[in-house]
């Protein structure tokens, strides 16, 4: 069945990969940001301009899709300077978020896929309390399932790192090590990471998840998502390699230069190690243990696009 999609979020990384892959199966789809994007993997999408946010996008135009993918939460990187941090992400995540989607069912949107974020689901519900960006994402998942009813079907998939390519499209993270890695940035001396670890997707993973999550996913239903687990430094190193630098990087428990240590992309002592329920992995019908395939591809071209020289 050809669907008519929009995904809200479509112009970054994980909305963009979801775009594409989406097309590729034969559905009409459609990428919404705040502004165009001129990255060149994403040129022929078609585009509508608005922010969730903001309550921009009418009723009307919503009534021309019957899928959301949302791929859009804010985080501390999109908060202005000074804002109390708890009343952006009422406001930004558990109001906006809910409010569009409840639109989007009045509309006549019939299915809707909302990204959601691991931590909530691993982290301490005590730890959780305490960050107004973690019971923002915990909040808005649960209020957005909600909303799941005959006609309107609502699921929900909590991303660990999703990671992978796409020409033109900024990655900050990535971008960031990989010019740690090669010196650019973090003064002198060997390149180091604090221990921990994470769960990791590539793009192309999640994206089919998504994809199946479209089809098969189960009303008001939460799924955590996973592939491959990996310290820290098994993923740096994996980054080392792809770039062909011959140093090792070292573990080190020390403040990182470049990465926070309460970053939300690395949250300094780690994610406890899951694996996937492989009876959703079959629902949803995406491929496991990728992610390393997905370094070895992606940073090179990451490198280039910085105008990195990697050893031949």
């Amino acid at each position: 069945m050809q669907r008519t999609i929009l995904v809200i979020g479509g112009t970054g990384l994980i909305g963009g990969a979801a775009a594409l892959h989406l097309r590729s199966l034969g559905h009409a789809v459609t990428i919404n940001g705040r502004t165009p994007t001129a990255a060149p993997a994403l040129a022929g999408l078609d585009f509508l301009a608005g922010d969730y946010t903001r309550d921009d996008i009418g009723r009307s135009t919503l009534r021309g899709f019957d899928t959301v993918v949302f791929c859009a939460g804010q985080d501390g990187r999109r908060m202005p300077v000074g804002s109390d941090p708890a009343a952006h992400f009422h406001r930004t995540n558990i109001v906006a978020v809910p409010a569009f989607l409840a639109k989007a069912r009045d509309a006549g949107v019939e299915r809707c896929v909302y990204v959601g974020s691991y931590y909530p689901c691993l982290l301490s519900q005590e730890r959780v309390d305490a960050d107004p960006y973690l019971i923002g994402r915990q909040i808005t998942d649960m209020e957005v399932r909600k909303l799941d009813r005959p006609g309107f079907t609502v699921c929900s998939l909590a991303a660990p790192f999703v990671m992978g390519w796409l020409e033109g499209v900024k990655v900050e993270l990535i971008e960031l090590i990989i010019r740690y890695l090669v010196g650019e940035i973090g003064g002198p001396g060997p390149r180091f990471i604090f221990p921990g670890g994470s769960n990791y997707m590539s793009t192309l993973s999640f994206s089919e998840a998504i994809a199946g999550a479209i089809e098969r996913g189960e009303p008001g239903k939460e799924y955590l998502m996973g592939d491959e687990n990996l310290s820290y430094f098994a993923f740096y190193d994996a980054v080392r390699r792809a770039l062909g630098l011959p140093d090792p990087v070292e573990v080190r428990d020390a403040d990182h230069p470049v990465i926070p240590n309460g970053s939300y992309m690395t949250l300094r002592g780690g994610i406890p190690a899951y694996e996937p329920d492989p009876e959703m992995v079959a629902r949803l019908g995406y491929r496991r243990h990728d992610f390393l395939r997905e370094v070895a591809d992606m940073i090179p071209k990451y490198a280039r696009e910085l105008g990195i020289v990697i050893p031949a």
